[in-house]
Parts: structure tokens; C-alpha cells; sequence
């Protein structure tokens, strides 16, 4: 291979790509060794960051969590960019293989199973008159009337409605989401934890309404709040909860009431999901207003 372009202008691509081959996949096959050689050749900024994150790395069960500070200090280049361009090590290999990354909401539409009028439908979706629509409702029923070539994805987060030749305009909606600093663009409703999930039902100032998930044998750090107050109701499965000096169980249609400041942990001795009903009532509701005092997991 002479030289390797990413995304080469018209002028420059035409009557110089390989044939018949129309597009570069952007599929790398290296040894981790020659990778790391290449990187620390052409991007050496980009290697120095990683290698600081996995050596600060943390381990939280089956996940490994790279050191944030370090890992954001990598420049943001895609190997093609980095690595391909410069090295004199790489060869082109043609191949036939229908690859598709699914990286758009349009790809999802090529690939899916269509009805008559061409649409793609997910979820709890419904469509009436509409055509090569790709549609897609979680956790709430979406409507589409008579509309063309859209892609409509509604969830508990946010709803995306957008043509599907703009599909990949969705990186400026998470741009500007992130330059305005909105919650969509750091959480999900739904988060995940090493005990099980939470989700946000309600968010309001000065109060929030969460549904907390805890499975079997898992517990909830030892912690507590400068800033709020919590009332819990268990409306599924069995809760041991640790309320200063004293363990109360508590059943099904049963709560209790955890006052600011009060060092509290939430466990599930039982052998179904607990699942419980969270009002938080303070002057701040942030997830950073909790101090773990013990935590089975290693978090801070």
C-alpha cells in the first residue's frame, strides 16, 4: 500500500482507490505489540494517556473502569487518523464480507424487517400511513401518522424525530446537550449499579421520586446524605435496612423514613428482586451528596 487516506476528498479519491473494491471498511488486524509500536511511533499522546489510565484503572466486579482524568487527556483521533495514515507497515486486503457496523439509526432501518410500506417498527410503536419509517417507542407507545423516510425513536430519556438522511446529525443534538451541560447527555433515566438499578420517576426541585431495584444477597453502600431526606416503600420482596444503631425488616406495602444525615444502607436478603419506592426531599438531590462510609463494591 503506498498511502492510506481517511475519507479522501472527491477530487482526490477519484481514479486512485483500489478496484473494485468501492470502501474501506475500517477494519485493523494487528498483534497488540505491533499496535502499541505504531502508536507510540505516530501518536505517542494518545498511548502515554491510555497507558495512564489502565495503570489507575479500578476493578468493580466484572468491569474494568479506567482513571477518567487520564483517559480524557488522549486527543481525540481515531486510529485511522493516529495510525493508518502514517505507518509503512499496514497491507490492503480486498474482501467481500456485507459488513455493516450499524452505526446509524438509518442502518438500523436498512437491516431490520420490513412491512409492506417499507417501515421498520420496535417497541410499542404504531404507524398509519406511513413509509420507510424506522420507528422505535421504549416505555412509551409512539405514534407515526404519514410521514416519509423518518426515523422516530422515543424513550423514558428523550424523543429523536429526524430524516434519514440526517441521521448522522445526532452528534451535534449530543454536542449541544453537552455544551449546555443537560442531564440527558451525562445519565439515563434507568443507571445501572453493581447492586441492581435505579431509575428516576420524578425530578422536581427539592424532591425526587426514584425506583430502586436490588438484586438477591446484594446491599447498598453504608452511606449518608448532607442535603436530603428519604422516606423508602417496599412494594416488592423483603429489605434489611441498617438506620443508625438499629436493623429494621421491612415487607411488601411497609416503609421507612431515613432523616438527613442518618447513616443508612439498603440490603436484600432474599431470593427475589426488592424492589422500592425512593422520595428524596432537600435543598440538593445530586448523586454526589452521597458519603460512603462502607461500600462492598470499592467504590469512593
Amino acid at each position: 500500500m503506498a498511502r492510506f487516506t481517511e475519507k479522501p476528498a472527491a477530487a482526490v479519491a477519484a481514479g486512485r482507490r483500489l478496484r473494485p473494491a468501492p470502501v474501506e471498511s475500517g477494519m485493523f488486524v494487528a498483534t497488540a505489540r505491533t499496535l502499541l509500536r505504531e502508536l507510540g511511533e505516530h501518536a505517542p499522546e494518545v498511548l502515554a494517556a491510555v497507558a495512564e489510565a489502565v495503570a489507575r484503572r479500578q476493578q468493580d466486579l466484572d468491569f474494568t473502569r479506567l482513571e477518567a482524568a487520564a483517559f480524557a487527556q488522549a486527543p481525540s483521533l481515531s486510529l485511522d487518523h493516529a495510525v493508518a495514515e502514517h505507518t509503512r507497515q499496514a497491507a490492503v486486503v480486498p474482501a467481500d464480507i456485507a459488513w455493516s457496523d450499524v452505526g446509524s439509526w438509518d442502518a438500523l432501518w436498512r437491516l431490520g424487517a420490513k412491512d409492506a410500506a417499507g417501515n421498520v417498527a420496535a417497541g410499542d410503536a404504531l404507524l398509519v400511513g406511513a413509509e420507510d419509517c424506522y420507528v422505535r417507542g421504549e416505555g412509551i407507545l409512539t405514534a407515526v401518522v404519514g410521514l416519509k423516510d423518518a426515523v422516530v425513536v422515543a424513550t423514558p430519556d428523550a424523543v429523536l424525530a429526524v430524516h434519514r438522511d440526517q441521521a448522522q446529525q445526532v452528534r451535534e443534538v449530543v454536542r449541544r446537550l453537552q455544551a449546555t451541560h443537560r442531564k440527558e447527555a451525562l445519565s439515563h433515566a434507568r443507571c445501572h449499579r453493581p447492586w441492581g438499578f435505579y431509575e428516576t420517576l420524578i425530578l422536581q426541585p427539592r424532591f425526587q421520586v426514584k425506583r430502586i431495584v436490588v438484586e438477591p444477597g446484594r446491599m447498598l453502600s453504608l452511606q449518608k446524605h448532607h442535603h436530603r431526606a428519604e422516606h423508602w416503600v417496599v412494594v416488592a420482596g423483603t429489605a434489611l435496612v441498617v438506620r443508625d444503631a438499629e436493623e429494621v425488616m421491612l415487607q411488601e406495602n411497609e416503609s421507612i423514613y431515613l432523616p438527613l444525615g442518618c447513616v443508612h444502607r439498603l440490603v436484600n436478603p432474599g431470593r427475589i428482586p426488592l424492589a422500592l419506592i425512593e422520595v428524596q426531599v432537600g435543598a440538593y438531590l445530586g448523586e454526589d451528596d452521597i458519603v460512603r462510609l462502607e461500600d462492598a463494591y470499592a467504590r469512593g
